[in-house]
């Protein structure tokens, strides 16, 4: 017999004795009820409550309860943050509870309740196999942020090696992007394995090799990400370098002005003084090439010695 229902948030699909509960933004009152009817333990029932739960699978007598994180889309700058998923698996039942934001999941309940070919394909099987149906197509959820996140490096390397532009903000909001998805990933790698270990096995499936299928995902998820987070890390090094050298270019070019400047500053403070000097005001100008000869030897001295200075440091490679 196949049957479904839905109240408030709660909605239920039956099929060949297997039953797919599916909670979306679930209430205290929901998950009383869920309590209620299944008798789960009412810390993990708090945990379906909470957004700050750790990724983990807890083994009970009758039921497996299952906590997982995957990524969805920031509205905020972040480009991504995590959404969290708790199931309740049973030996004829499956408890899946979230948030309306995890979109495979919805997805394929959506199809289960509305497709008989869909629903007889997914749960005809058993619980355990609607489980590894939703893993499998979170994880695979999982592509289209790192193809995002590939382009985002590909795109800002060209900004990270033209010396006319900074990338320090954007490199900063990719390495938050690949934090926040190396957390989400990471523990997943040990869970599947130990959820193929665990599931109760399926008459008719060899679920083992199923969830195998679903590790080499994670590990190819993971590879990605360790890649994407030495080359960010290339990017950042590089970044740091390229615009210290443009600083300290700068402060050379700048001390370098600075210094031939010197001797024009220094032969005109003496002439600033109220003392007698060759060519001052109380000794007579000199006016041998002219009323500007004293202006003119002022001029020459420190072209002179600021020709000087500039073969000098070019002769040290300064510039």
């Amino acid at each position: 017999m196949e049957s479904t229902g839905e109240t408030m948030g709660v909605s239920e699909v039956n099929n060949k004795g297997v039953t797919w509960i599916n909670i979306e933004k679930p209430s205290q009152k929901e998950i009383s009820s869920l309590g209620e009817r299944f008798h789960f333990h009412k810390l993990n029932l708090e945990d379906c409550l909470s957004k700050i739960q750790l990724t983990k699978i807890d083994k009970y007598e009758d039921y497996l309860f299952i906590i997982l994180h995957f990524p969805i889309p920031s509205d905020n700058a972040r480009g991504v943050t995590s959404s969290q998923v708790s199931i309740f698996l049973g030996k004829d039942y499956l408890v899946t509870i979230h948030e309306a934001n995890l979109q495979p999941l919805v997805e394929i309940f959506e199809n289960c309740r509305n497709d008989q070919v869909q629903r007889e394909a997914i749960m005809a099987k058993s619980s355990s196999y609607i489980l590894y149906r939703i893993i499998d197509a979170l994880v695979d959820s999982l592509f289209p942020f790192l193809d995002k996140l590939m382009n985002k490096l590909e795109t800002i390397e060209d900004e990270v090696f033209d010396e006319r532009t900074g990338s320090a903000c954007k490199l900063a909001l990719i390495r938050r992007e690949i934090s926040v998805l190396r957390r989400i990933v990471a523990p997943h790698r040990r869970l599947v394995i130990d959820l193929a270990n665990r599931v109760p096995p399926s008459a008719s499936e060899d679920l083992p090799v199923y969830f195998d299928d679903i590790k080499d995902h994670i590990e190819k998820a993971w590879e990605m990400l360790e890649s994407s987070n030495e080359t960010i890390n290339i990017f950042k090094d590089t970044d740091l370098t390229l615009n210290t050298q443009r600083t300290n270019t700068v402060l050379s070019i700048l001390t370098i002005l600075f210094t031939l400047t010197i001797p024009a500053t220094v032969i005109g403070t003496f002439y600033g003084m109220n003392i007698n000097l060759p060519g001052g005001i109380e000794t007579g100008t000199w006016t041998s090439l002219g009323p500007y000869t004293t202006l003119v030897f002022i001029l020459a001295i420190s072209a002179i010695a600021s020709a000087s200075l500039s073969w000098y440091f070019h002769r040290l490679k300064w510039v």
